[in-house]
């Protein structure tokens, strides 16, 4: 398999801008018309999200083995749409034959047998890892939402019980749709670790023109039912021994979710055990009132293993830190050694990444999400710096 023709006749065809998924959907929706169903009434938001997410997946096929367990966590997830070995034929030759129709003269036998290939071991991935999860989790889950609190002028904290309990770990994501926004999709962090209860926090910001975000932020009431996927994501989770590392967590707005939920199992095994790595947290916003998380942040100061750094960058009579989160973070002075955790918005978390590698952080030791989620307000940043983005195939927002 020739990777590098893949590579170059995505590239090709992704500078093409809209007209692409324009004909990927056209050629879909008129070969399968019974799929349109599993995509939001309005694709406004859909738009290039799957034929881009594909694009870039598919052609980095050489990356698989590094990334094998998130292909499988996306195909468990993409049980949340019911979707079966027929669907993902049907994409697939869509996709083909949307690159088939712009690549011209680009498209040889060559290079159509190797995106045959590609895609084939991408979709048997996926597919295989949704069949095995079948006889251990469902397909998505209902989860009963407990309490609505909203922070502030745009952003909400609800608590939800997942039925039958939700496994995850702290640093996933998990995919959620509102009963008000039907077949539109939005990814968010849990901000606790696993609980007894099994009960799950999410934070929610209001994105201009986000359907979903708004509609929770504003409308979402304690007793609705919402639809909660799969756990998904593993950059930001940490493994046996790196929860013994100390660490720096760098968080812009409400990219702080992930790694609140690491606090809280460290501070629940420190007071377990008595044994904590040192955490230092950054907390980056515009203005001090989306410090929405400061007074609990400061309690938890008090334990010794933690030291917490709000930083503020739009207020210029902010008595505390100022400027850009990741600038901060970048100017301390207990780098060495320890493990960077970094979760935000796409610009911020390339700056801060650039910026603790800068500062002499190792760059397998700066950790961010490796796959942007598609939401409207991704807080995870991707191979783009981060190229490919997974394929979150119908409706996310």
């Amino acid at each position: 398999m020739d990777t590098a023709a893949l590579k170059r006749t995505w590239a090709a065809a992704e500078s093409l801008g809209d007209e692409v998924p324009l004909f990927f959907y056209s050629h879909l929706f008129l070969s399968h018309p019974e799929l349109r169903g599993m995509f939001p009434v309005s694709m406004a938001t859909q738009r290039d999200r799957l034929v881009g997410a594909l694009g870039r997946i598919v052609s980095s096929v050489d990356e698989l083995d590094e990334v094998v367990g998130f292909i499988e966590q996306l195909g468990r997830d993409h049980r949340r749409f019911e979707v079966i070995a027929a669907h993902y034929n049907a994409v697939g030759a869509s996709l083909l034959a949307t690159l088939k129709h712009f690549l011209g003269d680009g498209w040889t036998d060559e290079v159509a047998a190797d995106w045959a290939e590609a895609y084939g071991l991408i979709a048997t991935v996926m597919v295989k890892a949704a069949e095995e999860s079948e006889s251990t989790s469902p397909a998505s889950w209902g989860g009963h939402v407990t309490a609505v609190d909203r922070r502030g002028m745009d952003l909400t904290v609800i608590q939800v019980r997942p039925e039958p309990q939700l496994a995850f770990e702290p640093g996933q994501s998990v995919a959620v749709e509102i009963p008000a926004r039907p077949r539109l999709w939005r990814y968010l962090s849990p901000a606790n670790a696993p609980r007894a209860d099994g009960s799950v926090e999410f934070h929610i910001q209001m994105v201009p023109g986000g359907q979903v975000s708004s509609s929770m932020v504003r409308h979402l009431e304690a007793g609705e039912t919402i639809r909660i996927g799969a756990p998904v994501g593993q950059e930001l989770t940490l493994d046996e021994d790196e929860r013994r590392r100390d660490l720096i967590m760098v968080a812009g707005g409400t990219g702080l979710a992930p790694l609140r939920s690491h606090l809280e199992r460290i501070d629940l095994e420190w007071q377990a055990t008595g044994q904590a790595p040192q955490v230092h947290l950054f907390h980056g916003a515009r203005l001090p009132w989306n410090l929405y998380e400061n007074r609990l942040l400061k309690n938890l100061s008090a334990r010794p293993w933690f030291t917490y750094t709000p930083v503020v960058s739009d207020d210029p009579s902010y008595p505390g830190r100022k400027g850009l989160v990741g600038d901060v973070a970048a100017e301390d002075g207990s780098l060495h050694g320890r493990l960077a955790l970094v979760c935000g918005s796409p610009e911020m978390v390339r700056h801060t990444v650039s910026r603790l590698r800068a500062a002499g952080i190792a760059p397998t030791d700066v950790r961010f999400e490796q796959f942007a989620t598609l939401d409207e307000d991704s807080h995870e940043l991707h191979h783009h710096t981060h190229d490919p983005e997974p394929a979150r195939l119908p409706g996310s927002e």
